[in-house]
């Protein structure tokens, strides 16, 4: 029986076309031959623009009321929401290795059109909630470092892509080196912030407990959504699935499998890696605001000046606003990407990045340049929270089809999943959505 990579594209459709990101497309050497570290080796770099989604500037404003409102109790979540996102990174590389599509082409191949559009237009929103997030987290990064106003400071962001087509032209490993540049700032930041901090460790192992009150608790269950949205994003599934295909590897059946797993160490490592960060962010909130009886910190700007007097240390805000900034950097290059892959992977369109990065970040301006003028930044994080459950609530519309692919052997060949891991995902799934419903029904409800 052929179960080569021809009888997996034959059962698509149509056909595949040009791949997205055509421009770094197979551009990264993957040796036949040699160590299994060496090849390793090759593979390591996507998981990290992955890992960005839970480090953006919208992330920091669920996790920091979290934390400052509940303690450590939302820590479970973090945990889980890193469960679901190796889960669910990891069916993205087995698609993207087997059918060599991303998620856009994946949806666009298998879906009539009637399907195929709207799931495209969520994949839209979800990309423009992610840059709205960036846009507001940045400009309050420039203003608490270098008191520049927040409305300039969301004009100023709009400067960043020329930074996007910068690294662009220099090749995709310099937009790694990039991300994982800032995410070791990042890392620093937290990590001295939390030695000033010093939490109580008990209760932190103890957050990574699960509580029935999540469930129950509107509050706690709203910024759970929130963390969850913030950090298993819509647009790092079509991300992920885009940029596993910068790495040249074979055609044959053993060499998909062998790149399908350094793919999916790639992004546990660093999905990993970003749990301590986001479980970072939700401790510093516990120990600094909630011990202290600083419930209500939900402001970025206010928790940048709470930080000082708390920690007893001139440092901590300063290190505080570097790592927001560095984070709302980051998030440009990923949301950069995903939008492109969704827009060419949806409807085969070919945009300039520059002219795609402006008309999504013009999307994003006009509502923090709006609420900004009008409500400063506690408008500005509120909206931060709300982009953050937007991005939940559209999680279910990428989720579903990406398990439903995956499953299927006559678009996945002998790299179909497995059914015990359809299974979980389907959990993941079944997860996601129950909490998006017992949201909307507490909304309408006024619960």
């Amino acid at each position: 029986m052929d179960t080569g990579p021809g009888r997996t594209l034959a059962s698509w459709r149509r056909e595949r076309g040009s791949p997205s990101l055509s421009d770094v497309h197979r551009s990264i050497a993957v040796r036949s031959h040699g160590s299994p570290w060496r090849k390793l080796a090759a593979f390591l770099g996507p998981g990290y623009l992955v890992a960005v989604g839970y480090m953006d500037p919208g992330n920091w404003a669920t996790s920091l009321a979290g934390g400052a409102k509940f303690g450590y109790a939302l820590l479970v979540i973090a945990l889980l929401s890193n469960i679901m996102a190796i889960i669910l990174q990891h069916l993205c590389a087995r698609m993207a290795v087997a059918t060599e599509r991303d998620l856009a082409q994946a949806c666009r191949d298998a879906y009539p059109r009637p399907v195929s559009y709207p799931l495209w237009s969520l994949a839209e929103i979800a990309i423009c909630a992610t840059d709205l997030a960036e846009v507001i987290g940045t400009a309050i990064g420039l203003n608490l470092l270098f008191g520049i106003p927040l409305e300039i400071g969301v004009l100023v962001t709009a400067l960043d892509v020329f930074l996007i087509l910068y690294l662009q032209n220099k090749g995709f490993r310099w937009i790694e080196a990039f991300v994982i540049t800032l995410l070791g700032v990042i890392a620093v930041c937290f990590l001295v912030q939390i030695a000033m901090a010093n939490p109580e460790w008990g209760q932190v192992v103890r957050g990574f407990a699960p509580t029935t009150e999540i469930i129950s608790n509107p509050d706690m269950l709203y910024l759970s959504l929130g963390i969850i949205g913030a950090t298993v994003m819509p647009h790092n599934l079509y991300l992920h699935s885009g940029i596993v295909q910068t790495r040249a590897f074979g055609e044959s059946l053993p060499e998909k499998r062998e790149a399908m797993k350094f793919a999916t160490i790639d992004s546990t490592l660093a999905l990993m890696f970003a749990l301590t960060i986001n479980a970072s962010i939700l401790i510093l909130a516990a120990a600094a605001f909630n011990r202290t009886g600083n419930t209500g910190v939900v402001d970025l700007d206010k928790a940048h000046m709470l930080l000082s007097p708390l920690l007893g240390s001139a440092m901590a805000p300063t290190l505080f606003a570097v790592a927001l900034i560095c984070c709302g950097l980051n998030s440009t290059v990923t949301a950069t990407m995903a939008g492109q892959i969704v827009m060419e992977g949806f409807l085969d369109i070919r945009l300039p990045p520059w002219l795609r990065r402006l008309v999504t970040r013009a999307v994003a301006i006009v509502p923090a340049a709006l609420v900004t003028i009008a409500y400063g930044a506690s408008g500005s994080t509120k909206l931060l929270i709300l982009s953050q459950v937007i991005l939940s609530l559209q999680l279910p519309f990428a989720i579903i089809p990406l398990v439903m692919i995956t499953a299927s052997r006559r678009k996945m060949g002998e790299l179909v999943a497995p059914r015990w891991l359809t299974g979980i995902a389907g959990v993941v799934a079944a997860i996601v959505i129950t909490l998006n419903v017992k949201l909307i029904v507490d909304f309408l409800t006024g619960a």
